[in-house]
C-alpha cells in the first residue's frame, strides 16, 4: 500500500495527477474547426461531438461517486484514470468520423467521472479537520482549469507541428503516467458507510436537503455557461481572426489557453472572496456579472482582435470565479454520511448541463446563420448569459432566501 502523505503532499500529488490526467479533455473542442472540415460536420453535430464526453460522465457519475460511500475511492480513481487514458489512445488510433469519435469521447467522459470528483473525495477525507481544508478543496477544483488549458495548448501545438492524432497519443501517455503516480502516492480511503443497509444508491436525503440542492442547481447553471463557452472558445477566436474553414490559428489556441488558465486564480480568489463576504452574496454578484458579459461577447467578433481577446479573457475569468465556491459550498452542506451521494448529484446536474450546452450553442449558431455569422455567434453566447442568470435565483429559492 502507498504511504499516508501529509495533507500538503497529498494536495500536490492530486493536483499534478489532475493536470496530467486531463490532457485529453479539451483536444476535441480545441480542434473543432479541423474535425468540422475533415468530417463535414454541421455546427450542431460539432456540438454533440464536443459535449458527448459530458454525457459519458453523466451516465457513470451516480454509481461511481455513490460507491465512494462504501468502497475505497482510490480503487475507483485508478481504474477510471486508466480508462480515460485508453479513450485517448482509442481516439488516436481509430477515430475516423462522427460516430467513432463520439464513442471514444463518451468513454473518456466515463473515465473523468471516476477521477475528478472521487479525487476531490479522497482529498476531502484525508484533510478532514485541517484548518486549510476549504483552501485545499478550492485549489483542487480550480486546477481543473489548468488541465483543460494545457489540453488546449497541447492540441493546438501538436496539430500545427505534426497531426491532430499526436495530441491524443500524447494525452494517452500522460494518462498512463497519472496511473503510476496514483499507485505510488494516493492513499487508501476507508469510507464511512451511510446509515441503513442497501442505501448506497438512495439519493433522497440529498434531494431533500434544500441547502445542498441550492448549490447543485446553481452549479448546473454555471456548468452550462462554462462548458458552452469552452467548447466553442477556440472556434470563436478563429472566427474573430478571419481564419478559413478547417484551420485553427496558433493565436486562437494561445488565447484560448491563456483564457482558461486565468480562470484558475479567479476560481481560487472567488472562494476566498466568498469566505470573506458571504458565499451566497458573492455568488449572486459574480453570476449576474458573468451573465451581462455573455450577452455581449459574441457580438464583439468584428472588433480589432486584440480587443476581442482582452474581452474574452475578462469574461473567461469572471465566469470561473464561482466554480470553486459552488463546489466547496456543496461539500459543506452535504448531509452526514452522504457526501459521495451529494457529490454525485452535484456532478450529475452540473455535467448534464455541460453536455447539453455545447449542443444548444451549436444549434443556435446554425439557426443564426452559421459559423460565419456574427449574429449567430452573438445569439449563441447570449443564451449562456440567460442560463447563468438563473443561478442566483435558484440558489435563493432553494435556500429559502
Amino acid at each position: 500500500m502507498p504511504p499516508h502523505p501529509s495533507p500538503r503532499t497529498l494536495v500536490t500529488v492530486l493536483l499534478l495527477a489532475e493536470v496530467l490526467g486531463m490532457m485529453g479533455t479539451m483536444t476535441v473542442p480545441a480542434l473543432l474547426p479541423v474535425f468540422k472540415d475533415d468530417w463535414g460536420l454541421s455546427n450542431t453535430a460539432a456540438g454533440w461531438l464536443s459535449g458527448v464526453s459530458q454525457l459519458g460522465y453523466v451516465a457513470a457519475v451516480l454509481p461511481l461517486l455513490s460507491l465512494t460511500d462504501r468502497l475505497d475511492s482510490r480503487r475507483i480513481y485508478i481504474v477510471c484514470t486508466a480508462l480515460a487514458a485508453l479513450s485517448c489512445a482509442g481516439f488516436a488510433a481509430f477515430a475516423d468520423g462522427f460516430w467513432s469519435a463520439m464513442a471514444w469521447r463518451a468513454l473518456g467522459g466515463i473515465g473523468l467521472a471516476g477521477t475528478y470528483m472521487p479525487g476531490l473525495r479522497i482529498l476531502n477525507d484525508h484533510t478532514a479537520g485541517h484548518p486549510q481544508q476549504s483552501r485545499f478543496l478550492s485549489f483542487y477544483t480550480a486546477t481543473y482549469g489548468i488541465g483543460t488549458a494545457l489540453s488546449v495548448a497541447l492540441a493546438g501545438l501538436l496539430a500545427e507541428w505534426a497531426h491532430w492524432r499526436w495530441a491524443f497519443w500524447t494525452a494517452a501517455a500522460l494518462g498512463g503516467l497519472t496511473v503510476l503516480l496514483a499507485l505510488r502516492w494516493v492513499p487508501a480511503t476507508r469510507p464511512a458507510a451511510p446509515a441503513g443497509p442497501g442505501a448506497v444508491f438512495d439519493f433522497r436525503p440529498v434531494l431533500r436537503n434544500r441547502a445542498a440542492m441550492g448549490y447543485v442547481l446553481a452549479y448546473a447553471a454555471h456548468c452550462w455557461e462554462l462548458f458552452g463557452f469552452r467548447a466553442w472558445l477556440v472556434a470563436f477566436l478563429a472566427f474573430a481572426l478571419g481564419a478559413p474553414a478547417g484551420v485553427v490559428p496558433a493565436e486562437a489556441a494561445v488565447i484560448g489557453t491563456v483564457t482558461i488558465l486565468l480562470g484558475v486564480p479567479a476560481s481560487i480568489l472567488g472562494n476566498e472572496a466568498a469566505v470573506r463576504w458571504g458565499r451566497d452574496r458573492f455568488l449572486t454578484a459574480i453570476m449576474l456579472a458573468s451573465a451581462v458579459l455573455a450577452t455581449i461577447i459574441g457580438f464583439t467578433a468584428g472588433l480589432p482582435f486584440a480587443l476581442v481577446a482582452l474581452l474574452v479573457m475578462v469574461y473567461g475569468s469572471v465566469l470561473t470565479a464561482d466554480s470553486a465556491s459552488l463546489t466547496v459550498g456543496l461539500v459543506g452542506a452535504a448531509p452526514g454520511g452522504r457526501r459521495g451521494a451529494a457529490m454525485a448529484i452535484h456532478s450529475l446536474f452540473g455535467f448534464g448541463a455541460a453536455f447539453v450546452a455545447p449542443v444548444a450553442f451549436g444549434l443556435l449558431l446554425d439557426l443564426g446563420g452559421g459559423a460565419a455569422s456574427l449574429t449567430g455567434w452573438g445569439v449563441a453566447f447570449a443564451h449562456l448569459g440567460l442560463v447563468v442568470a438563473l443561478g442566483p435565483l435558484l440558489l435563493r429559492v432553494m435556500r429559502g432566501g
